[in-house]
């Protein structure tokens, strides 16, 4: 611990000597590591866990379905979401699952009081299961009962932003608000909820059994086969998940045997929740390893390009001290400690430079969210993603800062600190650098 100690301090003391070039060094550096953070950010609020989506690890998604329709010739297939009589037949009930639910994409619908201007909401239509996938916020009442949605029953959860819209007060339970100017009582009252919480998010949930969306014909077709639904799964825990898939894919294979003229299947889903986010059509599964190998040269470059710019800067710095390299090398120094002390003095201002860059990427993700996040699917909602601290500050982001930051310093630093290394100690005595 005391030779890290000295390392770090002789590292310290040496970059003190050439200020100019260690502050561009350092915002080379920082700049490089928000532009990479900025980037797996944008990937991972996909993916990390927070409210009302806290069980991201254990969810499994349905987004879309095919029926390959014999009717229309063998090579006729139609996508989208499914039907609510497909989803109860191959997903409702699962053993191996802890909570199943159905949600529709989200509608945009108008709620108002009686005699009162309209707003333009988005409007989920769900069941009772989905409040207990999702942690949501409940500041009044409760979400409507299992008991409600299986009935139809108009009653409905909506946030703090509609309810201070329509009643000026969030203590609305109980109460009546007109959605599509059909007369829903309210539930329950949560909090507002980010749409970059995809699955969850929403204005108003209502029972999709209290609308037309199970059986109006305008919101099924192939034979009642497809629809406006999809299925998410909470699974009792992560190992569940092949057990799930092996449930489902027999449920699938029994459904299909007791229809006629057409078959369903689903192009691998359940996706969990990294594959969902890449299944945004329902005409063809995302290709994770293409997408993994793009990732990867994609941080490739950004961290190659700068590294080349930084190990140019670090030559410059060791041609200033080969005479200071022949002493220790003189005085029994062998190579390796050589590389260590400039790869210690380059790692310090890696380590600097990264956690600058750290902070420039959270204060312009929480500044610009709506710009960095935003994607074409989330056009039509009415709200833009609304950035919390709980989305960015997690245990992930600061390990992969900090193993970027490594990386870098040994692409910067290892083939300059090789190089100083190998020269002779007469040569380095007398300023050679070869």
């Amino acid at each position: 611990m005391k030779m890290i100690n000295y390392l770090f301090r002789q590292a310290w003391s040496q970059l003190k000597q050439q200020p100019l070039l260690t502050v561009v060094s350092i915002l080379g550096t920082a700049l490089t590591i928000c532009l990479i953070m900025v980037m797996v950010m944008q990937q991972q609020i996909k993916v990390v866990p927070f409210a009302p989506e806290s069980n991201r690890d254990r969810l499994l998604h349905i987004k879309w379905g095919s029926v390959n329709s014999e009717s229309f010739g063998k090579k006729y297939v139609s996508n989208g979401p499914i039907s609510y009589k497909t989803a109860k037949a191959c997903f409702r009930g699962l053993n191996s699952a802890e909570v199943v639910s159905f949600y529709s994409m989200n509608l945009s619908m108008q709620v108002k009081l009686p005699l009162a201007e309209g707003k333009g909401v988005d409007v989920k239509q769900t069941d009772a299961s989905f409040f207990q996938i999702f942690d949501f916020v409940f500041i009044d009442g409760k979400p409507f009962m299992q008991a409600d949605s299986d009935a139809g029953l108009p009653v409905a959860v909506i946030t703090e932003s509609v309810a201070k819209y329509l009643f000026d007060t969030a203590a609305v339970s109980g109460r009546e608000l007109l959605v599509n100017n059909v007369p829903y009582r309210i539930a329950g009252v949560v909090k507002d909820v980010s749409s970059l919480a995809s699955t969850a998010y929403s204005q108003v949930w209502i029972p999709y059994l209290s609308t037309q969306m199970t059986t109006g014909g305008q919101f099924n077709w192939m034979d009642g086969h497809l629809g406006y639904l999809s299925v998410v799964i909470l699974a009792k825990q992560k190992s569940d998940f092949e057990s799930i898939r092996a449930e489902c894919d027999r449920r699938v294979e029994t459904h299909n045997k007791s229809i006629e003229n057409c078959s369903l299947f689903f192009r691998g889903q359940p996706d969990n929740q990294l594959t969902m986010s890449k299944h945004t059509n329902a005409t063809s599964a995302p290709d994770m390893q293409d997408y993994f190998i793009h990732q990867l040269m994609i941080v490739l470059i950004l961290l190659l390009v700068p590294a080349i710019n930084l190990s140019s800067m670090t030559q410059s710095r060791l041609r200033q001290r080969v005479s200071e390299i022949g002493v220790r090398r003189s005085f029994g120094a062998t190579r390796s400690e050589i590389m260590g002390q400039i790869v210690v003095e380059n790692l310090v201002l890696t380590l600097i430079a990264a956690f600058i860059g750290l902070v420039f990427c959270f204060i312009f993700a929480t500044l610009w969210g709506d710009l960095l996040f935003t994607e074409s699917s989330m056009t039509y909602l009415n709200t833009a993603p609304a950035i919390e601290w709980q989305m960015l500050f997690n245990a992930s982001t600061f390990i992969y800062a900090l193993l970027f930051s490594l990386l870098l310093n040994l692409l910067s630093s290892g083939f300059p600190a090789w190089k100083a290394s190998k020269i002779a100690i007469v040569n380095a005595l007398t300023g050679k650098t070869h």
